[in-house]
């Protein structure tokens, strides 16, 4: 899938790399809002809710980089 038709071959990873960070950085933050909710509201204010739902969150944006990185070949 390329990323942009416009931009030259050699920038393209470089974008999708880009992409992929931004995509764990809003999906890793979103796990950890909602671990921090779930913790708050049903576990006693304990801090594993909201670590596992960061990595989850950042295992979901690894998944689909690693996806689309394999796609550029």
């Amino acid at each position: 899938m390329p990323v942009d038709d416009k931009s030259f071959m050699e920038e393209q990873p470089g974008k999708m790399f880009d992409r992929c960070l931004a995509n764990g950085i809003i999906k890793g933050g979103g796990g950890l809002i909602i671990g921090t909710v779930i913790s708050l509201l049903f576990l006693r204010r304990r801090v594993w809710p909201m670590l596992i739902g960061t990595g989850f969150g950042i295992g979901v944006a690894y998944n689909a980089c690693e996806k689309d990185l394999k796609s550029i070949k």
